[in-house]
């Protein structure tokens, strides 16, 4: 593939740098055990992607650590048993303590060498900016659920980063957007005209969970990888 027609890249950021299912998992099994509950990882993701996803599209316009209080809430219910208000508190406002992806860091720098990088996230300016300071650049532009006032796979996310971008005085066109969300980021991103690269953080793993949801096979990004650190070579090779 050749990478000489990008002047940027824009980033999902949970998922794709941030290790966000072992983050999600992290607390709700550490829940779940107060809960004296047996709850397979699997089963606890599919809930989180499911909730999340109807959460988000019921309050587009609320902020995500009150996206996650309500998910996990549902989740509580579900299972039947109890979620109290510090508990979904403490989920809320985790979203900052989820662990990088050991690749991410590095990558991200190679990469600001040759191009200019933004993120398109979920996310609200606040919780962005705790993760930030892991990442270990300054993007050229941030836009969150936040700003725009919905959640991807709202085409109005999409059309926030291409003016973001189109600000900066790049084209559409020389623009990749990379995402590890069939649901969030390959199939808004490829409908809003963008090339888009899919990592895929479970490439290899024949038991994959996706918080994500399930992978709708049909949907071609332009560039398919297991990883930042591939990106990052293959970019500026």
């Amino acid at each position: 593939m050749n990478f000489s027609k990008y002047k940027a890249m824009s980033f999902d950021c949970y998922g794709t740098l941030i290790d966000w299912e072992t983050g999600i998992l992290t607390q709700l099994q550490a829940w779940a055990k107060q809960q004296n509950l047996q709850v397979s990882n699997t089963k606890l993701i599919e809930l989180f992607g499911q909730h999340e996803r109807a959460v988000q599209a019921e309050t587009p316009a609320e902020i995500y650590p009150k996206i996650l209080m309500k998910v996990h809430q549902r989740i509580a219910r579900s299972l039947q048993c109890q979620s109290t208000e510090n508990d979904a508190i403490a989920f809320g406002h985790s979203v900052g303590d989820w662990p990088v992806f050991p690749d991410t860091v590095e990558a991200l720098k190679k990469l600001s060498r040759h191009y200019q990088l933004f993120i398109l996230s979920n996310v609200d300016r606040n919780t962005f900016q705790k993760t930030n300071e892991k990442l270990g650049i300054v993007f050229d532009g941030v836009v969150t659920a936040q700003d725009v006032g919905s959640y991807k796979p709202d085409p109005k996310n999409f059309i926030a980063i291409k003016q973001c971008v189109a600000d900066a005085g790049i084209a559409a066109e020389a623009l990749l957007h990379v995402g590890e969300s069939i649901y969030h980021d390959v199939i808004p991103g490829t409908d809003a005209n963008l090339d888009t690269a899919w990592i895929d953080r479970q490439l290899d793993n024949p038991n994959a969970t996706r918080a994500s949801g399930a992978i709708d096979t049909k949907i071609k990004p332009t560039v398919k990888l297991g990883s930042m650190e591939h990106l990052a070579n293959i970019a500026i090779s």
